[in-house]
């Protein structure tokens, strides 16, 4: 199935950059399939359709050339309901990324806010917490390695280790199975409906307004993590708002899948 959404998305130009307004990063697809999301109550699987998704994350070149475009989302422009006063304060200016902000490292310190405008304007969106995850268990030879003790512990490792100061490069990680590096290793990752991540079976992600997204929430008992590494992640999206602009968080887009079109059959004789 893989090889055939990967030959269906060459064909669109899908695994290219995006057809938006603003450049970013390539996507390639991630065949759909069901997992079981970290922490949830009664452990009922959850379909995650196809999607694209970005092969990396959002560089910091890539957020600059937004900003040149629109100039509300600069950081002395923006209005602070969408983004704390820590708004891309590595970068040396507005449109002046600085030392301590290469070009190709992933952009930091950005809010949810700023992160769903830049990837509009690409023509994309945030991944979702199931999308995020579904694709993370993957490492760089099988879709699910997240019962295997080594991926756990390099994920382990990393989450025990402070942000260098400066940023390596988006292409500094492997790419996993799927083509796609740097999920673990490199930065947290904003998704759209973080506040999800401590629900339990509520469905906030079936068009609940995004005013809901401000704060943590959930049913989830964190007595029922099986997994340190799953807990960490769903502590942090708990705690996170709207606003916030943290120096390891940053973002990368993901994209729907397109239905291919019902094929009509021919009527039956008589």
């Amino acid at each position: 199935m893989k090889s055939l959404l990967v030959i269906a998305a060459a064909a669109c130009g899908c695994v290219m950059a995006g057809a938006g307004e603003i450049p970013g990063s390539p996507m390639v697809p991630i065949p759909g399939g069901e997992y079981l999301r970290p922490l949830e109550k009664g452990a009922t699987p959850r379909v995650v359709a196809s999607f694209f998704l970005d092969v990396r994350q959002t560089t910091n070149a890539e957020f600059l050339a937004f900003v040149i475009a629109h100039p509300q989302w600069r950081r002395s422009n923006i209005n602070r309901l969408f983004a704390e006063k820590s708004y891309l304060s590595h970068w040396a200016g507005d449109t002046e990324l600085g030392p301590g902000a290469p070009a190709d490292s992933p952009v930091v310190s950005v809010s949810w806010h700023a992160a769903r405008a830049f990837l509009k304007a690409a023509g994309k969106r945030l991944p979702t917490v199931d999308e995020w995850e579904f694709a993370a268990r993957a490492d760089e030879f099988k879709p699910d390695a997240s019962s295997e003790p080594a991926f756990r512990r390099k994920i382990l490792d990393w989450y025990s280790k402070p942000n260098p100061a400066v940023l390596p490069p988006v292409s500094s990680q492997p790419p996993n199975f799927y083509g796609v590096s740097g999920m673990h290793g490199l930065v947290w990752e904003w998704t759209g409906d973080f506040v999800s991540a401590m629900s339990s079976g509520e469905g906030r992600s079936d068009g609940s307004p995004d005013a809901q997204l401000f704060c943590g929430g959930g049913g989830a008992d964190p007595n029922q993590a099986i997994e340190y590494a799953n807990f960490m992640r769903i502590a942090v999206r708990s705690s996170l708002q709207g606003d916030f602009c943290l120096p390891g968080l940053g973002f990368r887009g993901a994209r729907d899948m397109p239905v291919p079109p019902a094929v009509d059959q021919p009527a039956k004789q008589p």
